[in-house]
């Protein structure tokens, strides 16, 4: 187990928001996964707490009703469903309220063999409920307490929160979650990099042309109307997930699999990110248009107001160092896009000399495209010669070398990535956890880009739903000579 943190499983785990759309979607599902597969302790208390006064039989068939309907599929009928529900306990509790939480601990009982706390929850309640999780004696050295964003909206913010919480927990107790980093294809990504000798020599300016990361999203507002209004693509989507996948895919190989060496290594990228100029970025917003055949409205008739909020950023990003030099790195993520896909994509430089040229040999520089969603595949495009006994010529075409996950480790299940995160904190594994100066790099860099924002004035372009965004998007890489990967 990692020495970098808390290092023995715990015997309870609570969570905070036991009754919302989070827990009910992937949290019970995630843990009751983890229970078939016996991968907790079989005496490990689950005890969830929110505002809704409900008896500990009622949030049995609470959980056993989001089982029913979020359950995947493979999941079901095996006989597991009564023993995980016996493990789930309730205790109502208004996180503003400093006094109730002596009924909580009292809920918990014994916790000397370990707690780990999941902490999702507003940020207007983040202190008042680290204060009542201090005042009730759930803050010692044997408690880890995981939390779920929003840390916060800026840098200043996200210290607030993450100075109350430093009063109650260590840094090594202190667990910040970004569901990414639970993927499978996410952590694949090192052992690509790091357990295959052939991309290493590549992996830098000497061999890649630029790197392309993409989130994108088919869905509008999907009920978070006020919270997103409030935060925006940039805030929502660069600042966690796309930065965190750039420091995985920029970072120097660590010197173990330690949790202080990977984020070390993750946290130097962060630093080294150039600011972003004005003619480096572009700002979006959705209008009417069609996603899969059906038509939608714009962002304004969602939420039922004006907002001057961008639901799409697309950035051209440099890391200041030896390894990327002059290797850019374009960023997009948005709303009511074409299609739903999160990926990579590495582009090499072109060889330097075609000798196919003279028989009419067209080449192109391989691709690599690592796609963490809907489906998880790693492809490599690479040149061959086409088959045929053509005198005139040699026909060249770019071929994919494809490692489906789902069909190379057909006899491993697809598992939600809170499975991985929830494993790791009732372990006390730190390793795929967000540290505080990672946090603290990320804003800086992302509260600098509002500033020019704001300066320059730039208000959203406006798209059409169903597109790749603004055409402003599509100029910030083509004057570079670079399409965006489609």
């Amino acid at each position: 187990m990692n020495s970098a943190g808390v290092s023995t499983p715990c015997s309870a785990l609570l969570l905070f928001g036991a009754t919302g759309d989070l827990a009910k979607r992937m949290l019970l599902p995630s843990i009751f996964a983890l229970h078939e597969d016996g991968l907790i302790a079989a005496d490990l208390r689950i005890v969830g707490t929110a505002r809704s006064e409900l008896s500990d039989e009622e949030y049995r068939s609470l959980a056993e009703e989001a089982l029913a309907e979020y359950l995947p599929d493979d999941r079901r009928g095996n006989g597991q469903l009564q023993t995980f529900l016996d493990r789930l306990s309730y205790h109502p509790l208004d996180a503003s309220q400093a006094d109730g939480f002596g009924g909580l601990a009292e809920k918990l009982g014994d916790i000397s063999g370990g707690l780990s706390i999941f902490l999702s929850t507003a940020p207007s309640l983040f202190q008042a409920t680290i204060e009542g999780l201090k005042s009730a004696g759930l803050t010692g050295k044997n408690v880890r307490i995981g939390l779920e964003k929003p840390l916060g909206n800026n840098l200043a913010t996200s210290d607030v929160i993450n100075d109350a919480v430093a009063e109650a927990y260590s840094e090594e107790q202190t667990f910040r979650i970004d569901h990414y980093l639970g993927k499978e294809t996410v952590q694949n990504l090192m052992a690509l990099r790091f357990a295959n000798m052939m991309f290493e020599p590549l992996w830098n300016s000497g061999g890649i042309d630029h790197i392309e990361i993409t989130v994108s999203e088919t869905v509008g507002l999907e009920g978070r109307h006020g919270f997103y209004d409030d935060t925006g693509a940039l805030r929502d989507m660069v600042q966690n997930h796309m930065l965190q996948l750039l420091a995985l895919t920029a970072m120097e190989a660590p010197a173990n699999l330690d949790a202080t060496s990977v984020r070390d290594e993750k946290v130097k990228v962060l630093r080294s990110l150039r600011p972003v100029t004005a003619d480096e970025m572009v700002r979006g917003q959705y209008g009417d248009g069609a996603v899969k055949g059906e038509a939608v409205n714009g962002y304004t008739d969602d939420l039922d107001q004006v907002s001057g909020t961008e639901t799409f950023v697309a950035i051209k990003a440099h890391i200041d160092n030896w390894r990327w030099k002059d290797v850019p790195f374009y960023l997009r993520t948005g709303k009511r896009l074409s299609e739903r896909r999160s990926e990579i994509v590495i582009q090499f430089k072109s060889v330097p000399h075609n000798i196919f040229a003279e028989r009419g040999g067209k080449l192109h520089a391989n691709k690599l495209v690592i796609r963490l969603q809907p489906e998880e595949y790693v492809r490599l495009q690479v040149m061959a010669k086409e088959p045929g006994l053509d005198r005139d010529g040699v026909t060249l075409r770019d071929v994919p070398l494809d490692l489906s996950l789902s069909q190379a480790f057909s006899k491993s299940r697809n598992r939600i990535a809170y499975e991985r995160l929830l494993l790791d904190l009732i372990e006390g594994d730190p390793t795929l956890f967000v540290r505080r100066d990672e946090v603290e790099a990320q804003w800086r860099w992302v509260d600098a880009i509002r500033e020019v924002w704001d300066e320059n004035d730039m208000k959203p372009k406006p798209y059409g739903s169903g597109s790749w965004g603004p055409s402003a998007a599509i100029a910030l890489t083509e004057r570079d000579g670079v399409s965006w990967h489609e």
